[in-house]
């Protein structure tokens, strides 16, 4: 009960019940966790005695016990500004990437965004933004997700009135192939580009969401294009990570 993986175990547990609208079967734990009966049956004893699950009937719910952690954390989470963690996570993704790392927001005028934050790289040749600049929403990996993230409707209003420019030799204006790059952020969470807002330069982003569900902004993870050749794939897994763990931080659950 004391390694690291019972203790995941346990907390998969006491999320799957939270998430359920009625109680689960030591089968139906079992089976949507991915663990062995007896394994799953000993962790629930525990959380039994502990009170924080209980059982009637072979079935499990969270007990009072559950509710209890339920409020101390919610307490704690308010006195964690959602700035904070977003900046925590921005860091770690940062260190892991060794990339600069930037929180985009998208802006009241609805065509363009800002980025408001920054964790810089390291390195000696990287990516670098003043905070506050702005960029178009069509040729940022940041505007197309945020797109992408948006209504269907909202999609089409932007580009009905679009009237893209180049800002690179390599920046797409047009608006079919637009629309293909955000429907193909809306399926897979991640929107890439290269050179297209700026030369040799490339971005991979991913949406931040609130407890709510609502649409915080975009993490993005800058790169000059030389070291995001080759590793487009790895950084894509590495930003849809780093976005899905600062938005649980902050509440949200699929």
């Amino acid at each position: 009960m004391s390694s690291p993986q019972s203790v995941a175990r346990v907390i998969h547990i006491l999320e799957a019940l939270c998430a359920s609208s009625e109680p689960l079967s030591l089968a139906d734990l079992s089976r949507s966790l991915e663990t062995p009966k007896s394994s799953m049956a000993a962790l629930l004893r525990g959380l039994v005695e502990a009170d924080f699950v209980s059982v009637s009937d072979g079935v499990y719910q969270l007990a009072p016990g559950a509710f209890g952690l339920g409020s101390a954390l919610l307490a704690a989470r308010r006195r964690i500004q959602s700035s904070d963690l977003i900046r925590a996570g921005m860091r770690k993704l940062a260190e892991r990437s060794g990339e600069t790392v930037l929180l985009a927001v998208r802006d009241t005028s609805g065509t363009t965004l800002t980025y408001v934050d920054m964790i810089e790289s390291h390195n000696a040749v990287r990516f670098s933004v003043a905070l506050g600049d702005r960029r178009p929403l069509y040729c940022t990996a940041a505007g197309r997700v945020l797109l992408a993230a948006g209504t269907q409707a909202d999609q089409r209003r932007y580009l009905k009135q679009l009237k893209p420019s180049r800002l690179t030799a390599a920046t797409e204006t047009d608006k079919r192939k637009l629309h293909e790059a955000i429907e193909a952020a809306r399926q897979s969470g991640v929107a890439q580009t290269n050179s297209q807002a700026a030369d040799a330069a490339a971005g991979t982003a991913a949406v931040l969401r609130n407890d709510a569900g609502e649409v915080l902004g975009a993490l993005v993870l800058a790169a000059p294009t030389s070291r995001f050749q080759g590793r487009a794939s790895a950084l894509a897994r590495l930003v849809l990570a780093a976005a899905a763990d600062i938005s649980r931080s902050l509440g949200y659950r699929p």
